[in-house]
């Protein structure tokens, strides 16, 4: 899922997003909560609207925003009480307030409120932070439900798995939230400094333990090369702000690796970014013409970069699910294993 954090995927227009055949965007809580206001969101029509976006839309909690304000933020267990980094001004996020603004937005698929811990935490702080994200949850759930009975609620609400790195924390919290009966679980908590090998442990620790017939989305990842040792242990849905934000920094991802287009190399390289690419990015512009845009920060090239490292993305997600389709996962696996990972 491409990350749009301010109703926008930073550069690249909706109707390109929808003609790379993007089905769902993620917009992040914390941020629409402060600017311009769920309620003028709302007022407008929800965030679709708004947005002028026809498909699918996840919002999550903010949590992960309010908690990486660790100056500026204080836990309780009714809820956070923090300040807004804009101006200063203090606000309390509750279980029941992030599901109401998340309603109120229009979401299709909501977070519930949960505790992420930087890395490394230790495993007491880490156990309080599972019990606290427990009863968060149950508390948001029980919202919803009133919400959901009133008639004010068409979206779909999700549980977070929390734990830190560690096992036994994880499958607790998981064993927890499957009485919710959720339409799908998210696993959060990575990608927060921890090495990738043991995100992707806690991963296939967390994952079959969530229902195989209702998504599962990890949280906040990955490279790409890191998308189908996800999808390898049971997951459905991801997001990541990598192919958005490296693109603007000059990082391209190709299906040869990776292009650092400010490098003097590509100064008078006429080919396109990457031959097996057909975005309009590749189609129409050399490494040559890219590397000039970026040198001379032209707002052109953060649209072009993003285009082509979306579709780098959504294409590696397709050659996954065609590879289920025809039961040869296991052969793809091992052809993109094989492949030296550029530095």
């Amino acid at each position: 899922m491409p990350v749009g954090t301010q109703a926008t995927v930073k550069g690249v227009a909706p109707r390109e997003l929808l003609d790379l055949n993007v089905g769902i965007l993620l917009a992040n809580t914390y941020h629409l909560f402060l600017r311009p206001g769920h309620e003028l969101i709302r007022s407008l029509g929800g965030l679709h609207r708004f947005m002028s976006w026809p498909r699918a839309i996840l919002t999550d909690s903010g949590g992960f925003q309010v908690f990486s304000l660790s100056d500026l933020r204080k836990v309780t267990d009714e809820g956070v009480v923090f300040r807004s980094h804009l101006n200063g001004d203090a606000h309390l996020f509750t279980p029941e307030s992030t599901l109401d603004i998340q309603i109120a937005l229009g979401s299709d698929i909501m977070m519930a409120l949960d505790e992420c811990l930087e890395y490394p935490a230790s495993h007491a702080v880490a156990g309080e932070s599972v019990e606290r994200t427990l009863r968060w949850a149950r508390a948001a759930f029980a919202h919803y439900q009133r919400r959901a009975e009133a008639g004010e609620v068409a979206g779909a609400l999700f549980p977070i798995v929390q734990g830190a790195t560690y096992g036994d924390l994880r499958r607790r919290c998981a064993a927890e939230l499957l009485p919710l009966e959720a339409p799908g679980y998210a696993i959060g908590g990575l990608s927060v400094g921890e090495p990738r090998p043991l995100s992707l442990e806690m991963v296939e620790i967390t994952a079959p333990l969530l229902p195989r017939d209702r998504p599962r989305y990890v949280m906040g990842v990955g490279m790409p090369e890191e998308l189908p040792e996800y999808v390898a242990r049971g997951v459905d849905m991801m997001d990541c702000v990598l192919p958005s934000r490296n693109a603007r920094n000059g990082c391209l991802f190709t299906s040869e690796g990776r292009v650092i287009i400010k490098q003097a190399r590509y100064k008078d390289d006429p080919r396109p970014l990457d031959p097996a690419c057909t975005c309009l990015t590749c189609r129409n512009f050399s490494r040559a013409y890219l590397r000039h845009l970026f040198q001379a920060g032209e707002i052109l090239f953060a649209s072009l970069a993003t285009l082509h490292n979306l579709r780098r993305y959504l294409d590696i997600m397709g050659r996954i699910r065609h590879s289920i389709v025809l039961g040869t996962l296991p052969e793809y696996l091992g052809a993109v294993r094989s492949v030296p990972v550029p530095e």
